[in-house]
């Protein structure tokens, strides 16, 4: 599944590295509420360490995609293992 191409001309500028990992961590507290992120690290696999589902992954994702205002196709969904690995996708 393709979340939708968010508007162009929305996402004027790069995401920064602090924005990128504020979204990613908001994205994860709205679906596992109690998730100890600084448990987990910047290398830890975010699905497994989270026990998120595929559809847990999918609104991650699409909460991603609609607060960064960054494309998230499938093929994506690797680069989006850890919290670091989310940080470089979303800031490239």
């Amino acid at each position: 599944m393709t979340v939708p191409d968010p508007d162009p001309a929305v996402h004027a500028r790069p995401v920064t590295e602090e924005e990128a990992r504020a979204a990613v961590t908001d994205a994860l507290l709205r679906i596992v509420p109690d998730a100890d992120l600084d448990e987990i690290g910047d290398d830890g696999n975010l699905r497994s360490e989270l026990e998120l589902d595929s559809l847990d992954f999918l609104s991650f994702v699409e909460q991603l995609s609609s607060t960064t205002r960054v494309r998230i196709d499938e093929d994506d969904y690797p680069a989006l293992r850890t919290m670091r690995s989310c940080i470089a996708f979303l800031t490239r």
